[in-house]
């Protein structure tokens, strides 16, 4: 309101001038604006809706997009980074994920014919009514029988018996003391030791050269005296493993076709 009279000091004095109405009670606080919507967690590729799974991981120093043979994109997000920095990171790399998906669709179908890495070696999977053969050795697949199953369930058992023990033997050498050695079927990671010392490796190693299973192995150990990634780890694989670049080559080469 522009005008009118107020009065100063309980009333003895008056003046003409503007005033302003001061109401007794405060204005009711704006509205908060909806919170946005959530991004989502997955992505579509040729059609088929693809869950993205978020993995934190304390050592991880960047996001690291991995696609599965079970249709899932996983997503390892650095701890304290943004969740939905990562899905857009996703995102970003659509392209690469919808290649990356076709690729392992086409990796995971096997059947007579299919080449497969065992222990380094390329070898083929032979099929007929009854059985399968990997190289020389031959197992009993029912015509309904998926291969990839039978093989795999080979493949880990085999690994079950070897691992462990070679792991074992390793540590020994070089006076370390895992507080064990567990065999799994891990889909984003070769191997993992754990604060209390146990330590976990994949199947797969047994599709890897030895000596480059031996440097996954070597890998973990090293964790048992230097739990993180830092500069002195480094040091540690190198005086555990003075082979280490060479092995770090082949993983970055050919662990991808290890499904």
């Amino acid at each position: 309101m522009n005008g009118g009279w107020e009065a100063v000091n309980g009333g003895g004095c008056w003046y003409h001038g503007p005033v302003q109405l001061r109401l007794p009670w405060s204005a009711p606080a704006p509205a908060p604006a909806p919170p946005a919507a959530p991004r989502p967690r997955t992505i579509t590729i040729d059609g088929r809706v693809l869950s993205i799974v978020i993995a934190r991981h304390r050592w991880a120093r960047r996001y690291v997009a991995r696609v599965t043979p079970g249709g899932e994109v996983r997503l390892t997000v650095p701890r304290g980074a943004s969740i939905a920095a990562g899905l857009a990171f996703v995102e970003r790399e659509a392209a690469w994920v919808g290649s990356e998906w076709r690729r392992v669709r086409q990796r995971t179908e096997w059947g007579h014919g299919t080449e497969l890495r065992y222990r380094g070696e390329l070898v083929t999977l032979v099929r007929d009514d009854a059985m399968i053969a990997v190289g020389a050795v031959r197992f009993r697949c029912a015509v309904d029988e998926d291969p990839r199953a039978v093989l795999e369930r080979h493949w880990r058992a085999e690994a079950a018996r070897e691992l462990p023990a070679r792991c074992l033997a390793l540590a020994e050498a070089r006076g370390l003391r895992p507080e064990s050695v567990r065999v799994r079927n891990q889909r984003s990671r070769w191997g993992a030791c754990s604060g209390r010392g146990a330590i976990t490796l994949n199947w797969r190693l047994l599709q890897m050269p030895p000596d480059v299973a031996d440097y996954v192995m070597l890998h973990e150990l090293a964790h048992l005296r230097q739990p993180n990634h830092s500069r002195r780890f480094w040091r540690e694989v190198e005086s555990l493993c003075p082979g280490w670049r060479s092995a770090e080559r082949w993983l970055k080469t050919f662990g991808r076709d290890l499904l």
